[in-house]
């Protein structure tokens, strides 16, 4: 089942590093400042904790904002999703 709900940016872990594009960013946090955050980013919920595996230029946009949330679509997985998402 997924879920959407705000969760705050320091309960996301980011275990792999992504190149964003300053621009793509900029124009994000235009968008938000005028119109809020319109999609949630991905997130998977393993063991209580969150992993975010996308999304990575509205992440550095509402961090970049000052944000202290953002708007999450969740799914539960096992560990053994993680694992493949690390792999």
């Amino acid at each position: 089942m997924v879920r959407v709900q705000e969760i705050p940016l320091r309960k996301i872990h980011r275990p792999l590093p992504r190149q964003t594009d300053p621009a793509k960013v900029a124009t994000l946090m235009q968008s938000i400042q005028l119109i809020g955050q319109q999609e949630p980013i991905d997130v998977l919920e393993v063991d209580g904790e969150y992993y975010g595996f996308s999304g990575c230029h509205r992440f550095e946009a509402i961090q970049r904002l000052g944000q202290e949330t953002i708007r999450c679509r969740i799914r539960r997985a096992p560990r053994s999703v993680l694992s493949m998402h690390l792999a």
